[in-house]
């Protein structure tokens, strides 16, 4: 039986997530997007996570979503926004009763490429590989797909 995997790159400014269909060993790319969030008040950014996710999971129906774990951040300021921004959309798979799995940036970067401090363009290029795609997504859309196959793969 296939498994939709929603992988979610979060971000106040920009946030990335893609879909996958994992059936046995085989692995499908099903989209992947990034949500432009922009300048506006961090209220109304979070406002829109809520409203996507709530439109984009009634539609897409997915099994589980995958988050990137939170990392360090060298500025606070910065560090709160995203967590606000990862909340709101925890809270949106939550009500979809949808099953979360959070993985380290490392972890990640290991499932996918084999070497846990890989650059984001080598990540991007085994996404593409281990999904027999020659697509060019955003990088944070990419990054969505990368956490759904670190899943795919551990889950």
């Amino acid at each position: 039986m296939a498994l939709r995997i929603l992988g979610i790159d979060p971000g106040s400014r920009y946030l990335g997530y893609g879909l996958i269909e994992r059936d046995g060993s085989r692995l499908r790319y099903l989209e992947a997007d990034r949500l432009v969030l922009g300048n506006a008040p961090l209220t109304e950014r979070l406002l829109k996570i809520d409203r996507f996710f709530d439109a984009y999971l009634e539609r897409t129906q997915p099994d589980c979503a995958a988050f990137e774990g939170i990392f360090h951040q060298k500025y606070a300021d910065a560090a709160i926004k995203l967590g606000h921004a990862r909340g709101v959309a925890i809270c949106a798979c939550a009500r979809f009763g949808i099953p979360l799995f959070e993985y380290a940036p490392t972890d990640v970067k290991q499932s996918i490429t084999s070497f846990g401090h890989a650059e984001k363009c080598q990540v991007a290029d085994m996404v593409r590989i281990l999904l027999g795609v020659r697509l060019d997504w955003p990088v944070d859309a990419s990054d969505a797909l990368a956490i759904a196959i670190c899943h795919a793969h551990r889950g």
